[in-house]
This record gives structure tokens, sequence and C-alpha cells, in this order.
């Protein structure tokens, strides 16, 4: 046992604080990317935004450096033209009209003429679930105990409007009696939407059965004893259970079929969740064109200022220099990985479009297989870059916005010896199923055979998952009567 040094040659791959930067940013989205340069706006002074319309007479420099290599990328700093504000007399008066005292001239202040409501505070909001049962329930009674039961219920209605909540766990919270509470919740029972503060699917259809005024009839019968078998089309079964015909029992499979297994989904939320692409691509003259979308972005640049006060003799503590030393170096990096995230996804984007070139003319049934790793090869990155890249970035093409993801897809072989990408082969499937005969659907065989039909090698599970993988149900679910 003995201590001695040695020289070893080897090969680490370190992952520098900048270098995780970069590949965090990399792989964002463009809202979250947003509010990183919002954050970084806000803590780092060396950072600022160039006015919207400079960026705009900058276009074209834009895309000029989304194109330049690495090596050529600099970061540009503006021109010091920006006066120090140490010992700057700052004159009121300039701000202010004669009389001193005009309020229009300040977005601080506000004339009663402008206290007038903006359109986002008189457009009306459609009223929730609950808020529509606490209408009713206030309605119904002005007892205080059973308004503090029924909002005990309401507060445990879910989005489709059963109760999750047991009886015991509500008399527990109020302090009553379970009869009280079963009181209560048949009294809501009765609110609209038909079928409300059920608790499982067969009380919510027999509810809606009772106020249609079907109760003690083959419907309820259906309903309250032979669910199961309905669910899944057993109507011989069903019929000869009840002692009925099938034309009997075809009048009430419809008024079934009519009732609602979901009483809030009226009062689903109607937001509309809008995406923002983040790349466009145009044709022009012939060829498509990639063009990086940038709207709501930052754009940034170097605040001269602070950079003035890094030169020597400016008389700055130790400890002050050190500080904007950082945050320089912060500010470069900042600005460096946002500018190689752009020429990274323009790269990915561009190969894209060259491999599904056909898509981009023709539509989905030209949608050619394509892996992570082919787009790696052809941009000379690696396979997890690209995987970054693709990961909640949108594209807008003449077909349509698809995720970037949306393009990679296995490939089943064709008779003819080529290949077909897996997505066109479920859009195929999706829409064989939307035009079949409702009375007699297609089964995963008969779909294997109209797809090879159509020279794709396909086997009978791989149909089976597609169809799973699309929430399509098996052909006995989806068949609507036998008769």
């Amino acid at each position: 046992m003995h201590t001695k040094l040695d020289i070893r040659l080897a090969q680490k791959l370190i992952m520098t604080p900048q270098l995780q930067q970069a590949i965090k940013l990399l792989q964002l989205s463009k809202l979250e990317l947003q509010q990183i340069i919002n954050q970084a706006l806000m803590e780092n002074p060396f950072l600022d935004e160039i006015p919207e319309e400079t960026a705009e007479a900058d276009e074209d420099e834009m895309y000029k450096t989304t194109t330049t290599s690495e090596s050529d990328s600099k970061v540009e700093v503006e021109a010091e033209q920006v006066t120090p504000l140490d010992g700057m007399d700052l004159k009121w008066d300039d701000y202010l009209s004669d009389d001193g005292v005009d309020t229009k001239e300040l977005s601080y202040f506000k004339d009663s003429d402008e206290d007038a409501m903006t359109y986002e505070q008189t457009v009306s909001r459609p009223s929730s679930l609950s808020e529509h049962l606490s209408w009713q329930l206030n309605l119904s009674t002005s007892d205080p105990v059973i308004k503090n039961i029924g909002e005990a219920i309401i507060g445990n209605i879910d989005d489709n409007g059963y109760l999750q909540a047991t009886m015991e766990e509500i008399s527990g919270i109020c302090g009553v009696s379970k009869d009280i509470v079963l009181g209560v919740l048949t009294l809501m029972q009765g609110f609209d939407p038909p079928g409300i503060a059920a608790r499982d699917m067969r009380e919510c259809l027999l509810i809606q059965i009772a106020q249609l005024g079907f109760k003690d009839t083959i419907v309820e019968a259906i309903v309250s004893e032979h669910l199961p078998d309905f669910e899944k089309k057993r109507f011989p079964v069903i019929a000869r259970k009840l002692g009925i015909t099938l034309d009997d029992l075809s009048h009430a499979i419809k008024i079934i079929e009519r009732l609602e297994p979901k009483p809030g989904r009226s009062f689903y939320s109607s937001d509309n969740l809008y995406i923002v692409p983040d790349v466009f691509v145009i044709k022009y003259e012939g060829e498509y064109l990639v063009i990086l979308s940038d709207d709501g972005l930052p754009r940034l640049k170097l605040n001269p200022t602070y950079k003035r006060m890094l030169k020597k003799g400016s008389g700055l503590a130790e400890d002050a220099r050190g500080y904007l030393e950082d945050k320089f170096r912060s500010a470069i990096w900042m600005i460096r990985s946002i500018e190689q995230r752009n020429r990274t996804i323009y790269k990915v984007a561009q190969s894209i479009v060259r491999c599904q070139e056909e898509f981009l003319e023709k539509g989905i049934n030209y949608l050619k297989p394509l892996t992570l790793r082919e787009i790696a090869d052809d941009i000379n990155m690696h396979e997890s870059t690209v995987s970054r890249v693709t990961n909640n970035k949108y594209i807008c093409t003449p077909q349509g916005i698809f995720e970037l993801k949306y393009f990679f897809s296995s490939g089943l072989s064709t008779s003819d010896g080529n290949s077909c990408s897996s997505t066109s082969v479920r859009d195929m499937l999706q829409r064989l199923i939307a035009d079949e005969n409702h009375k007699k659907p297609y089964s995963d065989q008969q779909i294997m055979e109209f797809l090879k039909g159509q020279q794709i090698e396909i086997a009978r599970r791989t149909v089976a998952k597609y169809r799973k993988e699309l929430k399509i149900p098996s052909a006995s679910r989806r068949r609507k009567l036998l008769i």
C-alpha cells in the first residue's frame, strides 16, 4: 500500500451550466420560453427588450441569423447612445401642464369619464353547474338546515353531475341523520339538468326515465334489471328475459339511447384553447419555405449603460463588478441560447418538410414513415436533440396545424415493396368505420382484409391495436340494433 501520482487521458462529457440552459430552452414550448425571457428581463439588468418597431425593421436580419452557422453567431451590442442617469436633473414641469395638475397626460390617473367598464367586464359568463344548482336550491327552500345539506351535496358533485360522497359522509359533515340527507338528495335529484346528483349511471338513467313518464314500463325494467346486457348489446337476451318481441325492445332502446349518461356535460367549460404555431410552411414559386414565428416573444439586446459601467476605471467596487460581470455573462448566454434554439428548430422543420413534401401536396394518405434517427442524420445532430425540438412544438402547413411529433411514425410494408405510414393507416381505419353500416359494423378481420386490398400488409391484432388507440369500440359495441 503506497501513494503515487500518474497521468491518465480520458474523455468526459461535462454538463456546464451554459449547456444545461441551452438544453432547457430547446425543449420549452413557446409559452414557457416567453415566461423564462420575461423572468430574465426582470432579474438581469443587462437584458433589454428591443422595441417592436425596431424588431420589425430588423426582420430580414433575423432570418439571416437563423440560417447562419453557430461559429458565425455573435451578440450584437447596441451603440452606446444612452446618457448616464447620474446627476441628471429631471424637469417635472415638462410632464405637467401649466396648472401642474393636468392628469390626462399621466397614465396613472384617470378622469371620471374614463371610468367606464371595459369590454371584458361587460361580457356575460355562463353559470357553472354548482351555481346553477345553488340557484335552484335557494328557490326551493328557505330552511337553513336544508340549504346547508344541499350545499354540501353540491360541493361533492363532479363535472359529470354525479355525487361522489356517501350519505354517511354528508350526514357527518352536516351533523344530521342519513334520512334527512336522503330527503334533501331526493329533492335535488328533481333539479335541472335531469339526472343530476345521481350516485351511479343506473340511478341517473332511472331519474330521467321517471321524469319522462316511463315509470313501470319496459324502459325502466331494462335499465333497472338488465343494464349490463344492454351495455354489451345483448338485445335478444334482454327480449327473452322480459318475454317481449324484438320490435317492442327496439322502441325502448331508442328511448334509452336518447338519455343523458353525463348530466353535467352541458356545463362543461367552453373555453377554446388556441395553438400558436412555432413554424409556418408556405409555398412560394413552387418551393416550400420554412418561417419561424416569434410573435409574442421579446427580442433581447444588451443594455449599453451597464456595459459602460464595466469598463476599466469606472470606479466600481469589487463586489459590484463581480455582480455585473456575472450578469453580463448570463445575458450573453441567454441570447446565444435563444439564437441556437431558433436555428435548431429551423433545421429540424426544414428537414421534415423535405421528407414530407408529398404529404404537404396531397394529404395524409401520402405521409411517409419517418424516425428521429433519419432527421438527426440529415442535419448532423443527436437523436435526443431532435426529440427535444419536436416536443410541444407546432407547425402550420397547407394541410393544417400539426405537432412536430405527428410526422414521426412507424411504417407498414405494402405489397409493392414500399412502406406506408401507420398514421395514414389509422386515418383510413377511422374513415372506414365512420362510413360503415351501424347495423352490421366491420369486424377487425374485415378491416384487415379491406386494408390488404389497399396493398397494406397488416395483421388483425394490429388493426385491433390501432382501433383501441383511436378509442373506437369493438364491432359488437358499435352495433346499433340487430333488427
